[in-house]
C-alpha cells in the first residue's frame, strides 16, 4: 500500500453528504423519511442510535484520479476526517439500519408498531362543508 490510503480508494467519503436528523417518533416522522427515500440518491442510516439522511452526490472538487482538487485549502470537515473512519470498506456493514427504498421504511415501521405506514385514509361518501346562513349552521354538499 502507498503512503496515502486515498490512492487506493474510489473516494467514497467524497461522494455523499450525511446530515443527522431527529430520531423518528411518530407516523408523520416515518412518513417524512419514506418521502426522502422516494428521491434519487438518498439513503437513511442509523449509526450508534443516531439517524442520518445521506445525499449521494459527488464533491465538485473531486478530480478524475479520485484525489482532492483543493487539498491544501479543503474544508475543516475534510481535514478532521481520519483514516480509521474511512469508507473504503463496505459502507453498510457498520450501520444498525440502512434504508435505500421507501418500502424498507414501511416494513420497519410496521414491524415496530403493527401499523401500516402510508395507508390511504378512508374516503367519505360525500364531501360536506359547513355554511353559515342567516346566523344558523347548515351542512351542504360541495
Amino acid at each position: 500500500m502507498g503512503s496515502v490510503l486515498c490512492e487506493h480508494c474510489s473516494a467514497a467519503c467524497c461522494r455523499y453528504v450525511a446530515i443527522e436528523i431527529d430520531k423518528p417518533t411518530s407516523a408523520r416522522d416515518y412518513d417524512d423519511i419514506r418521502w426522502y427515500l422516494m428521491h434519487e440518491g438518498v439513503v437513511i442510516f442509523v449509526e450508534e442510535g443516531d439517524w442520518f439522511v445521506q445525499f449521494r452526490t459527488k464533491c465538485k472538487n473531486l478530480r478524475a484520479d479520485n484525489m482532492c482538487g483543493v487539498y491544501e485549502t479543503r474544508p475543516q470537515i475534510c481535514r478532521d476526517y481520519k483514516a480509521e473512519d474511512c469508507d473504503y470498506c463496505d459502507v453498510e456493514q457498520n450501520y444498525e439500519e440502512f434504508f435505500t427504498h421507501a418500502k424498507q421504511v414501511e416494513a420497519y415501521y410496521t414491524k415496530r408498531t403493527g401499523k401500516v405506514l402510508g395507508a390511504p385514509k378512508p374516503l367519505r361518501s360525500r364531501l360536506t362543508k359547513k355554511v353559515r346562513k342567516h346566523g344558523k349552521s347548515k351542512l351542504s354538499t360541495v
